[in-house]
Order: structure tokens, then sequence, then C-alpha cells
């Protein structure tokens, strides 16, 4: 597969999970999870409900700790690592439901996401110097300009309650993006988005990954997966049945009957 004119082998490893396990009152939720993310490229975690896909997330971010394994972010492990210093570091995730900040505009939740990367003290703030004037007018203008770019910036001085759930999501991926993340991990952003949003979503990660932005996706669309993914790694009961390029996963037989298994059994 090639990211921009780059062979995807030849791109850097940005997050490294190795043996990545967690037990849940004696059900496996991960068994031995390992794979990679390279910087610079789109990477899918596939699966059928229940195969444990959140879950690494919740591990990889240190939202839950791992029973063994570990997580390597940036050549360093994060393992113990506070989820509010994983995410300065850099490695920025969003969940399934989309939780936007209840009564603050759209445009707000927006700047909300940059709060990490001002320089300017709260006293510059609150005094409101020319350098904290500047610094406030550039997240501005990115940000307007990001609401814009995912077909949100009517909405800007709406509440961002009052959004539709498809445009919340896409509201919470702008303001993850707002932060700059170096891998930016979206959990189902394609959840309650209508064919028009999904569509936005694709040309959002796509733009994403112009700019160099890691990507790690969990996702149930699989015509969006196949569409905008470099690399797909597959897991069902917890573990990692396949990984590969979009087209070779897809004709995989243990993934084909991963899926169509499933889908007998419910319908039987």
């Amino acid at each position: 597969m090639m990211v921009n004119n780059v062979t995807r082998e030849t791109l850097p490893v940005i997050l490294e999970v190795s043996g990545l396990s967690k037990t849940f009152g004696g059900v496996k939720a991960t068994d031995n999870v390992s794979f990679s993310v390279r910087d610079g490229a789109i990477t899918a975690l596939i699966g059928p409900n229940g195969a444990g896909k959140t879950t690494l997330f919740n591990l990889i971010t240190n939202i839950f700790p791992a029973d063994s394994g570990g997580v390597s972010f940036l050549g360093k492990s994060i393992r113990g690592t506070s989820p509010m210093n994983v995410a300065g570091l850099g490695l920025i995730r969003t969940f399934q439901s989309a939780r936007v900040f209840p009564g603050l505009t759209v445009l707000e939740n927006v700047l909300a996401g940059r709060h990490r990367l001002f320089k300017c003290s709260g006293l510059s703030q609150m005094l409101w110097t020319s350098k904290s004037r500047a610094e406030e007018r550039e997240s501005r203008e990115r940000a307007v300009a990001m609401l814009e770019l995912v077909g949100l910036s009517k909405f800007r001085d709406a509440h961002a309650v009052d959004l539709p759930m498809g445009a919340q999501k896409l509201l919470e991926v702008v303001r993850a993006l707002m932060s700059q993340p170096k891998l930016l991990c979206l959990d189902e952003p394609a959840a309650g988005l209508n064919d028009t949003e999904t569509e936005e979503l694709a040309v959002l990660l796509r733009a994403i990954r112009v700019a160099g932005i890691s990507v790690l996706v969990v996702e149930h669309n699989m015509s969006l997966v196949m569409n905008v993914a470099d690399h797909v790694v597959v897991v069902d009961a917890g573990a990692v049945i396949a990984a590969g390029p979009p087209a070779e996963v897809q004709s995989n037989a243990k993934v084909i009957e991963a899926y169509l298994g499933r889908e007998e059994n419910a319908a039987a």
C-alpha cells in the first residue's frame, strides 16, 4: 500500500502494541494482541461486535490497566502513564458516544481542544495581552477553517448539544484535531452518520493523512475502512486473526468466517 507515494513498510512505527491481554471477571477481553501503527498512515481496527476493539483503545490509552503486555508510543513505553499524560504526549482519542461540552457552542467546543497547546499563562489571558490576543485569534481562525472542512461552519454559534448525533461525532473529531495530535485514535467515528456525513468524514481522514497525522480507527463501516485505510488489523474474540492491506484482509477466509459466521448464527 502506498501512503503519499511512500511504501507503508518504510514509514517509522509510531505505536507498538505487544502482547496486550486483559481479563474481566474471568472473561478474556483481549488475548496477547500485537500490532503496530505506522507514522503518517491510517490503520483500521475492525472485528465483529464484542471482539474487544474498544477495550484495546482503553488499554492503549491506559483508561484500563493491562494484565500483561505493553504499549510503546514514539519509541517509549507508556504503560502506567495516566490517560491525561498520554494525551499530553500527543496520543489523542475519541469515544464511541459523542462527548461534547454542554453549555458551549460548537465553536467553543472546537476551541476547547486547543487548550493544551496554549503557551500564554492564565494571567496573560486574563490581562488580554497582545500575545494572548494573537494566540486566541490564531486558534479561532483554525477552528473556523476546521468547521468549514466538515460542513459544520453554519452551526458554529449553536449549542453543541443541539446538533444531531452524527454532527456531534464530526465535531468531536474536529475538536481532537485542534490539539494537533501525533496519533489520533477514533472509536467508531462514522456511527450515526448519514451517507453525506460519512463522505465528509472520509474527506477529513484523507486530509489528516496528507497532513502527516497518524490515525488508528475502530470502525464498523467497511466501505469507509476499505476506502481510507492503508492497513487493517482484524480482531475476533479478543485476538488478532488477520492484518494487512484492505484488499488482502477483505478476502481473508478467517475474516469472512468471523463476520459471516456471526451473521448466520444470529439469523439461525
